[in-house]
């Protein structure tokens, strides 16, 4: 008896631990008395509800603790609703007790739709309060002289909390400057006037309005170093003159091959009226023969060809110029 009467004891303060570890885990006592202290209004009911509703109550009462006491009312509700859709409740109050001490409107639904959208809402209220720089990569441009130059700019600029939902970010601001960068030195008539006067780019870009669509204020472009690269002028003028040599060498090329094809055409048409000739020349024998069988020719006729072939062939030997001696042989 005695020992049944132990063990109920024991099942009951076991019992009485694991009631207890529910009820310290389901009502954050601790949390109730830090809200209590600090003149948040938090029913414990509520902080049981949160943990059914697998909400973190920390992450819902220590952020509302803060906006109270920085003067911002909030409720319990707004800030379970923007847990549960995924935002992060600490840094959108953090951003609003930031907005409120700069005197910058921002409305809670704002700041958690900011928040949602995948942008560091304190961040963007940061940077409205103090603008930050922007370096952009270099630009190379080529001004109206053929001169290159590489420029490097500081963009300074402030967030815009109305355009930060659905507004183009830092990319976009970077991807503008650079554009507008190589038209003001594309225009520019000679590099040493963009050298002497910098400050000119970053006046016409500024007057763009390449903060447009944007997240972004554009506050100043200031251009932080100029170089100058190549010559890109000379460069092309010389790929445009090899260009123009390697045409000029083809044409060249193709006429020299043309006059070889006369050439060798014409030689053609020279052996083959050689050809000609010497068919003709062997004619003569023959007709010579036939003139002879018919009558037409007789033998002192004959005799006198005869003679003038010799004469003619004399005449031409004796008008040869003489042959000059090779050299080593004696005259």
């Amino acid at each position: 008896m005695n020992e049944m009467t132990a063990l109920w004891a024991m099942l009951l303060v076991f019992g009485g631990v694991i009631l207890l570890a529910i009820v310290a885990w389901a009502v954050p006592l601790r949390l109730w008395l830090e809200a209590a202290a600090s003149g948040v209004h938090v029913g414990l009911g509520n902080l049981v509800g949160m943990r059914l509703r697998k909400v973190s109550p920390p992450q819902i009462v220590r952020p509302l603790i803060a906006a109270t006491k920085a003067g911002i009312t909030l409720n319990t509700n707004e800030l379970e609703g923007h847990y549960l859709a995924g935002g992060n409740v600490g840094r959108v109050v953090n951003a609003l007790i930031s907005a409120d001490k700069a005197s910058i409107e921002l409305h809670f639904q704002q700041a958690a739709a900011i928040d949602l959208a995948g942008r560091d809402v304190l961040e963007a209220v940061q940077v409205s309060v103090n603008p930050k720089v922007i370096n952009t990569p270099k630009v190379a441009a080529m001004a109206k002289d053929g001169i290159q130059l590489i420029a490097i700019a500081r963009v300074t600029v402030r967030a815009n909390i109305n355009r930060l939902v659905g507004g183009a970010g830092e990319d976009t601001i970077l991807a503008r400057v650079g554009e507008g960068i190589v038209s003001t030195i594309g225009s520019a008539a000679s590099h040493k006037a963009v050298l002497e006067n910098p400050d000119n780019i970053s006046k016409t870009v500024l007057a763009k309005g390449l903060d447009s669509g944007t997240a972004f204020e554009i506050l100043s472009i200031d251009i932080a170093d100029v170089d100058v690269g190549k010559n890109i002028g000379a460069e092309l003028q010389t790929d445009q003159a090899e260009a123009d040599k390697r045409i000029a060498q083809a044409k060249a090329e193709e006429r020299r091959a043309l006059a070889v094809a006369t050439e060798q055409e014409n030689r053609a048409q020279v052996e083959k009226a050689r050809a000609n000739v010497v068919e003709a020349e062997a004619q003569i024998p023959m007709a010579i023969a036939e003139a002879f069988r018919n009558g037409q020719l007789g033998i002192m006729d004959y005799m006198k060809f005869r003679n003038i072939e010799a004469d003619t062939t004399m005449r031409q030997s004796i008008g040869k110029p003489p042959s000059r001696p090779n050299a080593g042989e004696s005259e």
